[in-house]
């Protein structure tokens, strides 16, 4: 069913098809057609950042910036969805066109720029959602917040967020916020997430629950770079590493139609760099810090290979572009069988 679904989204604009299966996802679940449609996904329980996850298969953040799909995208069978990112501000990102499909490749091109209705739309949007599973926000600075000032707008966004999320993700490494990336290293990442990190404890006095903070890194870095960020996590006692975020590399697209678009690279051809990621990432932080595992999973064998590199959940988007709904119990089924074995 969704090969036929895909045939016609993909004569679309990519922007027009995303939106369009969005509200399509919204609308189907207000009137309670997408159960008899969802694949039918086992339970698989896992505890991660002292959260119990009912399978460890998630939507990565980007998908829904603005949560305006979490009945819908629940029903597919993921084990926890992260929305965002969110900002304080609400700002319409970069200019039209800005999302690019690579279909030899498996693989988008993006430079969205953070467009999204602000944090106080999204907040409204979940509020109104019937979802009760496991829900990560995703937050970041408005583009025209100067880096300096950038832990104003997470603070704000963190603030506003805490009492509905089950984790929080700290996004320093979009490539399409111009400076972000610089957020990841030395004194800004420090100062950043320790900011944050006092900011966490008193809302968890004012709130009565601790909320995890997870950081979302560039699969980019180099090993002092990553070993510096490493250490940083540890130091300011973060809860979880998101790895990773999309790529500047083109690799293996060089010579594909929109190869050379700017922005960032997901979907297979970022396979291999963000599980090295995950594995130079997890000799450092061993089982001290959790990593969630994103970038180039299109099948359960992706899956292991992100869990055998060190991660304890992980996340699609880009291959369910490709492969469909179909691909949440695909991924789950691949767990499965390996804890059976």
């Amino acid at each position: 069913m969704y090969s036929i679904a895909r045939s016609v989204l993909f004569k679309l604009s990519a922007e027009t098809a995303h939106d369009l299966t969005l509200d399509a996802l919204a609308a189907g679940a207000r009137l309670r057609l997408l159960p008899a449609l969802a694949p039918n996904v086992v339970d698989l329980p896992v505890t991660v950042m002292g959260i119990e996850f009912p399978n460890p298969v998630g939507l990565a953040a980007g998908l829904d910036k603005n949560a305006s799909a979490v009945d819908g995208l629940a029903a597919l069978g993921f084990g926890f969805l992260e929305v965002g990112t969110t900002t304080p501000k609400p700002q319409s990102g970069s200019p039209k066109p800005r999302l690019f499909r690579l279909p030899q490749a498996q693989a988008l091109i993006n430079r969205m720029g953070f467009n999204n209705k602000g944090v106080d739309h999204l907040i409204g949007n979940i509020k109104k959602a019937k979802f009760k599973g496991v829900l990560g926000i995703n937050i970041g600075k408005n583009f025209d917040t100067p880096v300096t000032e950038a832990t104003s707008d997470y603070i704000i966004c963190l603030q506003k967020v805490y009492a509905y999320a089950s984790y929080i993700t700290i996004n320093v490494s979009s490539p399409n916020t111009p400076g972000l990336r610089d957020l990841q290293y030395g004194e800004s990442l420090s100062q950043l997430l320790g900011a944050l990190k006092r900011e966490q404890l008193g809302l968890e006095k004012t709130h009565g629950r601790y909320v995890p903070l997870a950081v979302k890194i560039a699969p980019d870095m180099d090993a002092e770079q990553l070993q510096g960020l490493a250490h940083c996590v540890l130091e300011q006692k973060m809860d979880g590493v998101i790895a990773t975020n999309t790529t500047l590399s083109r690799e293996g697209v060089a010579e594909l139609e929109f190869g050379d678009q700017a922005g960032g690279l997901s979907g297979a051809p970022v396979r291999h760099k963000s599980t090295q990621t995950i594995a130079d990432l997890y000799a450092i932080l061993g089982d001290q810090v959790p990593i969630i595992g994103v970038g180039g999973i299109s099948s359960g064998e992706d899956v292991l290979e992100k869990l055998a590199a060190g991660a304890k959940l992980v996340q699609v988007y880009t291959g369910l572009i490709y492969q469909g709904p179909g691909l949440v119990k695909l991924c789950v089924d691949a767990c499965r069988n390996m804890t059976k074995s």
